[in-house]
């Protein structure tokens, strides 16, 4: 169970993740092809319906072609 400051948290990374995302002009399906994590599960992450895990942040970074420490740079 996550908790109400947790969620708050969640849901930044996901508007960030979106906001990377839509600056390289890729649809979260073309992310899903390069970093092998379903487009689905893109989309969840994006509305900060998922708490994901380290390797989902790297495998992200990668199709992204970013570091890894600018995912979780949103303030």
């Amino acid at each position: 169970m996550v908790n109400a400051e947790d969620r708050k948290i969640i849901v930044k990374f996901g508007k960030h993740l979106a906001k990377l995302r839509t600056e390289k002009g890729l649809s979260q399906r073309e992310l899903s092809h390069r970093c092998r994590i379903d487009y689905s599960k893109i989309g969840a992450m994006e509305r900060g319906e998922v708490n994901l895990t380290l390797v989902s942040m790297v495998e992200l970074a990668r199709g992204l072609e970013i570091s890894p420490s600018l995912l979780l740079n949103w303030d």
